[in-house]
């Protein structure tokens, strides 16, 4: 079975997945009840690309968190590698791991296979971007497939709170 597309207004999968640090989070499902919940896909540890994102969206994180955003990073990896993600890059927000090749299939990701050994030990997803809102659906969806296209995080924020100020409905969604 292939890649899945995901209709916008359409209900997240809700996959549930450990978090560095202890606990779970669930996709799709804003853990306070009125709030959005942005869902980022890296690609992994190996990422240099995934590595400067993640740090540039810590830095905005307290901007997301104003506009009632909570914020989950996930990746096909391994606790080890997700522990080395947030340690080595300072991290504060949600990162989970885990996100099996199903998974990704059913995000609708873009899916790699790594160009050597070097690189890491297992295909990963392409990066993805979900903005859950407060009434669990999808609003925004972006997903790329390679490492340099991912949403502007500052364009983000502002689509975000511009989104729920003017009550702006879901787009795309004609079948």
């Amino acid at each position: 079975m292939g890649t899945k597309k995901l209709s916008s207004g359409s209900w997240l999968p809700e996959f549930t997945f450990s978090l560095v640090g202890g606990g779970e989070v669930t996709l799709g499902r804003p853990r306070k009840e009125g709030n959005w919940q942005l869902v980022f896909v890296y690609r992994g540890q190996h990422c240099p690309v995934c590595k400067q994102y993640l740090t540039k969206l810590e830095s905005l994180k307290d901007k997301f968190l104003a506009t009632k955003a909570e914020i989950v990073a996930v990746s096909g990896d391994p606790e080890s590698k997700a522990v080395t993600m947030v340690e080595s890059n300072g991290l504060s927000f949600s990162v989970a791991y885990g996100l099996s090749i199903e998974q990704m299939k059913d995000l609708g990701l873009y899916i790699s296979h790594p160009r050597s050994p070097q690189e890491t030990d297992r295909p990963f997803a392409e990066p993805g971007m979900f903005a859950v809102n407060t009434e669990g659906k999808v609003q925004l969806i972006d997903i790329s497939n390679t490492p340099f296209n991912r949403s502007d995080l500052e364009e983000l924020l502002d689509t975000v709170e511009w989104i729920q100020e003017n009550d702006y409905p879901i787009r795309g969604t004609y079948e």
